[in-house]
């Protein structure tokens, strides 16, 4: 469960795991009102697609209905 360490000559290389930086990252900018829209439209975009694929791909899974008793061909005649 614990490691041990191995000795380094240089101190700085066998703290390095513990160092933190006191130095804060500027803030994120927001983002601006036509970037929003473009990112919604472009979600909108990709969900209407999917819904749409499944709409027009719904008919095609769905079990094929075998011919009705009065639509029988020649093969069923019995020739």
């Amino acid at each position: 469960m614990f490691r041990r360490r191995e000795s380094v000559p240089f101190s700085f290389v066998a703290e390095a795991d513990r160092f933190r930086s006191n130095v804060t990252p500027p803030p994120r900018e927001r983002a601006s009102f036509s970037q929003l829209a473009g990112r919604s439209l472009v979600g909108l975009t990709i969900v209407a697609g999917l819904v749409g694929s499944l709409i027009l791909g719904l008919p095609a899974l769905s079990p094929a209905q075998g011919p009705s008793h009065a639509e029988q061909t020649e093969a069923s005649d019995g020739r």
